[in-house]
């Protein structure tokens, strides 16, 4: 009997669940037949027929209504297999049933209670638990551990939105199979979602295509991306669809156990993956990928020495050449002496979305969290997602769509298809990313309309800081997002082209649409001429203003890179007022921009002006419109 006992309260240990031998060897209360069918329970439980030794444990009970150990049993079961409210019940029973005996299962009666969300009543009976004398040091650990955990979801709850409604949808039969799904990453415009599904022991990537709001049926990547030998996963689709990063498992060029690799989309589908190289790849592992809205930043987890624990999360910047940077730790703030994966960066470029087993959360087990960065860099408290979206179960990858409000991940629920299913819901206020605006665009020559590839600045007008970075691909063609409510200038530069400069009020812009943004580069020839749209001066005064300085750099950054170029700066004005002062004020403010260009280190004989007054309109003077593009500076090649 005690050989038994023993067996069992490893089969406790091991596998989290209770099948208890105790009170039914006393013949007095439990029958030969009730105690007949739970034997035959604990041999389907050890070979893991849960199912059938269910059955055998409910007849039992129904033999005899009192058999404590039975409804412990079932309760145990129950939990295993994360049926966190039958669990409940059973337990309950047991406990009614026999308080005393039952006082050392109000542990696992108590992570029932919080596989439901009840943590209130978990944490009282957590606190009952421990009262118990008879508890040996592992036991009141455990129990001191989920006593933390309890509290922690308790005081979390009192923060959270209370009328939040998480409402998981499967995202059905076109995206989910019989087989695993999960990694779900989408574009900017939610139109193409491209994911990871496991059949088998093999990975690879499928996308589907989203027409008439209706997700068509998902089909392997088209290309070299996937391979029938090795196995391709946990990856980020850029903003703009065209750059797919993902993690591989000992590929034969691999570095490490894992590393990193990158694909690009081409006319005849995705390229062969190229390792991402030593910069970002080591001997260790690197894995769950995430990448900037202008590509300039790629987020992922990593073991390699050096950082606060097992996994932190670090960051490698994309240089100007194309190469990447030596990883940066994103250190204390986010990383602990535990596990920090699956980083998430969402499109505003600010809010970052992870899962960490190190922060306080409602389990061991990895918990969503989210931190933003602020200015200067360093990024704030993360800030648990809290209870439903995290549970005391396993929380994966998160990806929040450019919304900042829809939702997707992957999970096992009740209605799943097979095993793990995409799943989307509506993200909770308070942990929602900044509201932002898209920004496409195209550069391309002047003359020919042929797409150039080149760096696109973004400067913030109010502060002259540079927001964002982002390079146009081989046809000229950009994505970037940006926060509401600012003005921008859009800064071009490439040899052999004047600078394209232009102010864009987009402060009033609705958040969440897409700004579309012409750029055309003329090239530097003689009489080639281009306004200088971020010069801006008082009404009728010709003092610059601080705003003009951005513009003015790139207007000497011109001049140093083509030493022998010669412009002449020329000043214009709308009609109001008389057209003898109109000519002075033009001339006057011509003048203003060569006297700044002179104090900067250009030489004078390379400069010109002129003032044309309200002589050469190239809109209509009746409206302020028209006005407005009338008042403008422009610069002309006098010789190259």
């Amino acid at each position: 009997m005690k050989d038994i006992k023993k067996i069992l309260l490893l089969l406790i240990c091991v596998t989290g669940f209770h099948l208890s031998y105790g009170q039914w060897y006393n013949t007095e209360k439990v029958g030969k037949k009730a105690a007949s069918l739970f034997n035959q329970a604990y041999d389907q439980a050890m070979a893991g027929a849960y199912g059938a030794a269910l059955e055998l444990l409910n007849k039992a009970v129904e033999i005899d209504p009192k058999y404590v150990d039975a409804y412990l049993s079932i309760g145990g079961i129950h939990g295993e297999r994360k049926e966190y409210a039958p669990a409940t019940a059973a337990y309950e029973k047991a406990i009614a049933l026999d308080s005393v005996y039952t006082i050392h299962y109000l542990l696992p009666y108590s992570i029932n209670l919080a596989g439901q969300g009840r943590f209130e009543e978990a944490l009282a009976a957590v606190n009952k638990y421990l009262t118990s004398p008879k508890l040996n040091e592992r036991s009141r650990k455990a129990g001191e551990f989920r006593k933390t955990t309890y509290e922690f979801a308790v005081d979390l709850a009192k923060k959270m939105n209370k009328d939040y409604v998480f409402n998981p949808v499967n995202l059905g039969d076109s995206i989910n199979s019989a087989d695993l799904e999960y990694f779900p990453t989408l574009t900017i415009d939610g139109n193409t979602l491209v994911f990871t599904r496991r059949i088998g022991n093999n990975e690879d990537f499928y996308e589907s295509k989203k027409e008439d709001g209706i997700w068509r049926k998902a089909t392997l990547l088209e290309g070299n991306i996937n391979t029938p030998n090795y196995n391709e996963g946990a990856q980020i689709i850029s903003q703009d669809g065209k750059w797919l990063i993902f993690t591989g498992c000992n590929f034969p060029e691999g570095l490490g156990s894992c590393d990193l690799y990158i694909s690009f989309l081409t006319k005849k589908g995705w390229s062969r993956p190229m390792n991402l190289g030593p910069n970002i790849n080591s001997e260790y592992w690197e894995s769950t990928p995430s990448l900037s809205p202008d590509k300039r930043d790629l987020y992922f987890s990593s073991n390699v020495p050096g950082g606060f624990g097992g996994k932190d999360i670090w960051v490698s910047h994309r240089n100007d050449d194309g190469s990447w940077s030596e990883p940066e730790n994103l250190g204390p703030e986010i990383n602990t002496a535990g596990d920090e994966s699956t980083p998430f960066i969402h499109a505003d470029n600010q809010t970052l979305y992870f899962n960490s087993t190190g922060l306080s959360g409602y389990s061991e087990k990895p918990d969503l969290f989210v931190t933003r960065k602020l200015p200067g860099g360093k990024w704030s408290t993360p800030q648990n997602l809290g209870y439903p979206i995290n549970t005391i179960d396993d929380e994966g990858s998160l990806f929040i769509a450019a919304d900042g409000v829809t939702a997707y991940y992957s999970s096992d629920r009740s209605d799943s298809k097979g095993g793990l299913d995409i799943y989307t819901f509506e993200l909770p206020e308070q942990v929602r990313p900044l509201r932002t605006l898209w920004v496409e665009g195209k550069v391309f020559d002047k003359n020919t309309r042929e797409g150039l590839p080149s760096a696109v600045e973004l400067t913030d007008l109010e502060t002259g800081n540079i927001v964002s970075k982002v390079t146009a691909d081989e046809d000229g063609e950009f994505l970037v997002t940006l926060p509401v409510g600012k003005d921008y200038a859009f800064t071009v530069r490439r040899k052999g082209y004047l600078f394209f400069s232009e102010h864009y009020k987009i402060s009033s812009t609705a958040p969440d649409q897409i700004f579309r943004a012409e750029i055309p580069l003329q090239p530097i020839e003689t009489d080639a001429s281009i306004v200088l749209k971020n010069i801006f001066f008082n009404t009728g005064k010709s003092d610059l203003k601080p705003e003009s300085i951005v513009e003015l750099n790139n207007v000497i950054a011109l001049l140093n890179e083509n030493p022998t170029l010669k412009i002449q700066i020329i000043g214009h004005t709308d009609n109001v007022g008389s057209e003898k002062d109109n000519l002075t004020l033009s001339k006057e403010r011509a003048l203003a921009v060569v006297n700044y260009l002179i104090s900067k280190g250009i030489k004078t004989e390379r400069l010109s002006h002129a003032g044309k007054g309200e002589s050469q309109p190239v809109a209509d003077n009746n409206t302020e419109e028209g006005r407005a593009q009338n008042r403008r500076t422009e610069m002309k090649v006098v010789a190259k």
